[in-house]
């Protein structure tokens, strides 16, 4: 091989390796610097935190969640929510959206052939010169096979931006997949436990119920004995009257509670289990929260964010490689004859290649307008995924808040319904003894009902508190 010949080997072998590898042009991705504090803020300015490896949001749903009730409803959710399933769907068509991207880059290949056959009458043949080769079956054909290749180079990275943006994309979606399942194990929860306080609210009515039914029959009897007036008789029976009211509006919101339930199942209408008497149990209190750096990794609205905000980055890189010159190599070759074995004759095939090579010039500001846009998008989604890990910070503090000061409130609330019994009870001892009004029934009564139904609002308000920490320090999507 001559000198000339190698260099121009060398020359071709060096601008197919600068095609193959290429630039990469666009920013690096780096992680917005963010502050997050030594300790999550607590009730009363006090500072929270734990062990960095021994925090509520690493455990599994089911050690948060003990009452078999509620574990068994979340498998089912988990199973057959049609949000979880639309999730996991629209992950596989971001999936999917990737092998499309990337294969812009990536050469293609075609074949294909043709085929013509006339069959002429004699009439024309003669016509067009007489000649007997032009008579039988089919005295004109033709045939053809062609292959075809094109290629663009991928010089400026312009289609592994592309591929390195569908993927953070997919990343993304898969982080909100696992946002929706955290979400529905906090939903699950909640609905159950709105359901509990909603059976004892009406166990409480129920009972109530009973008690003032048993007050209007003494009242009567003392009226009908001259013992009591007629309006202690009026008085008992709006006391019946509005516990009884209070039954079937109890009835509609559990019986509408379970119909929620039922979606969250995937299930049509109906009912569901709720009947465990622990439910509304009080919550341990100095719940380990880990540190607030762990949220960074662990929240999934988090880990979607900074996703979305990595595929930006990516998109900074397309816009800006549509400044630079593009390459298209194609080539084609094939083969014909005016029959079937002249098809493949070695005098028959014809081959070329093709190679353009294309530079914007002028496009009226587009490519400017798009690369603008781009990073400008890009901004907004540090934006927002710093926000993000605020509103997280938020959310832990507000939870830790709601734990502390709702025990407090049920602790509170429960003394409350002590008092309220005994002053109920010594206003109808009294009453009986005709040492006092029936007013006082009446308003001891009635306090009585209400404090009742407060503190299995408290109860239910401390399960629910509950539930939002675990959800506001990213637990519950793990499986």
């Amino acid at each position: 091989m001559n000198t000339s010949m190698k260099s121009t080997t060398a020359i071709l072998a060096g601008i197919t390796a600068l095609l193959l590898t290429g630039c990469n042009v666009g920013p690096k991705y780096q992680r917005p610097a963010v502050t997050a504090p030594s300790a999550f803020r607590g009730p009363d300015e006090a500072a929270v935190s734990s062990n960095a490896k021994d925090s509520l949001g690493d455990e599994q749903w089911s050690a948060v969640f003990r009452e078999p009730e509620l574990q068994d409803l979340i498998r089912q959710a988990l199973e057959n929510n049609y949000d979880l399933r639309i999730a996991a769907e629209r992950v596989l068509e971001a999936r999917s959206q990737i092998r499309i991207t990337r294969a812009a880059g990536l050469p293609t290949l075609t074949v294909g052939g043709t085929g013509v056959g006339a069959d002429l009458p004699n009439s024309l043949t003669s016509s067009l010169g007489g000649s007997n080769s032009l008579a039988g079956d089919n005295p004109l054909s033709f045939g053809s096979i062609n292959l075809s290749a094109a290629w663009t180079p991928d010089f400026w990275g312009l289609y592994r931006k592309q591929t390195e943006a569908a993927r953070d994309q997919m990343l993304a979606q898969a982080w909100a997949q696992r946002a929706v399942r955290m979400t529905l194990v906090g939903q699950v929860a909640t609905s159950y436990f709105t359901l509990r306080s909603l059976d004892q609210q009406l166990e409480v009515a129920k009972q109530t119920l009973k008690a003032r039914q048993d007050s209007l029959d003494l009242t009567k009897r003392l009226e009908q004995g001259g013992s009591a007036p007629l309006s202690d008789v009026r008085e008992a029976e709006q006391l019946l009257y509005t516990a009884s009211a209070e039954i079937p509006q109890l009835q509609e919101q559990i019986q509408q509670q379970e119909n929620t339930m039922s979606l969250l199942l995937g299930k049509p209408p109906g009912s569901v289990a709720h009947t465990d008497p622990s439910a509304l149990s009080p919550v341990p209190q100095d719940l380990p929260v880990g540190i607030p750096s762990q949220l960074l990794e662990r929240r999934p609205d988090i880990q979607q964010a900074e996703a979305q905000l990595k595929a930006a980055n990516a998109q900074v890189g397309v816009a800006k490689a549509q400044f630079f010159p593009q390459l298209s190599i194609s080539a084609s070759a094939g083969v014909g004859g005016d029959s079937l074995s002249s098809i493949f004759d070695s005098n028959s095939k014809t081959i070329y290649g093709l190679g353009t090579l294309t530079q914007p010039i002028f496009e009226g500001g587009k490519l400017r307008g798009q690369y603008e846009l781009s990073k400008q998008q890009k901004e907004e989604l540090i934006l927002t995924y710093q926000k993000t890990i605020l509103t997280a910070f938020r959310d832990v503090s507000n939870s830790l808040i709601a734990v502390n000061k709702q025990h407090a409130t049920r602790t509170e609330q429960q003394k409350l319904v002590e008092a309220a019994q005994d002053a109920t009870r010594l206003a109808r001892l009294r009453y009986e003894g005709g040492s006092t009004a029936y007013l006082e029934v009446l308003t001891t009564d009635t306090n009585l009902f209400n404090v009742q139904l407060n503190l299995i609002n408290a109860e239910q308000s401390e399960a629910l508190a509950l539930v939002q920490l675990y959800q506001a320090l990213g637990g519950g999507w793990q499986q």
